[in-house]
């Protein structure tokens, strides 16, 4: 399942130049290609500064991502909330902290700018992402999902 490598991950700010990588891991988790849902989230990247978006890698190849950022007061979130909106690692490279670190990095950051509580959306049953984002201390919050069929 996971690839045993004695390297540590390098953590950098993602860049156009990680696309394909990015699709390709996408890929091996959904088995689907979304080349031009990751090409949007990369330009928003580029447009807005306040989202964070990382990628680890492991000897030059990217193993993993994660997109979050700080709340600009969307739907009356105050600035203080910061949110993932999207965090993957190849499977090849899953079970040896890469999204653990990439939080970590990421929430660093954040911080700096401010945020002191975080928000995600997790499918209510993903028990594996359920399982990680408990194991990074996540736990039910206030907000409510809504949605309706058309």
């Amino acid at each position: 399942m996971s690839e045993s490598t004695s390297v540590s991950p390098v953590v950098r700010p993602m860049t156009p130049a990680d696309l394909d990588e990015i699709v390709s891991i996408d890929i091996k988790v959904l088995t689907r290609p979304r080349p031009e849902y990751w090409q949007m989230k990369l330009d928003i990247v580029e447009k807005h500064p306040q989202i964070s978006a990382l990628v680890a890698e492991i000897k030059g190849q990217v193993v993993g991502f994660i997109i979050g950022g700080a709340s600009r007061w969307e739907y009356g979130v105050p600035e203080n909330i910061g949110w993932i909106d999207t965090i993957g690692v190849d499977p090849d490279f899953q079970g040896q902290g890469i999204a653990k670190l990439l939080f970590a990095n990421m929430t660093e950051s954040l911080k700096e700018n401010g945020v002191d509580t975080m928000y995600t959306f997790v499918t209510r049953r993903d028990w594996r992402l359920l399982k990680f984002f408990n194991s990074i201390g996540f736990q039910k919050g206030d907000m409510v999902n809504l949605e309706m069929e058309l």
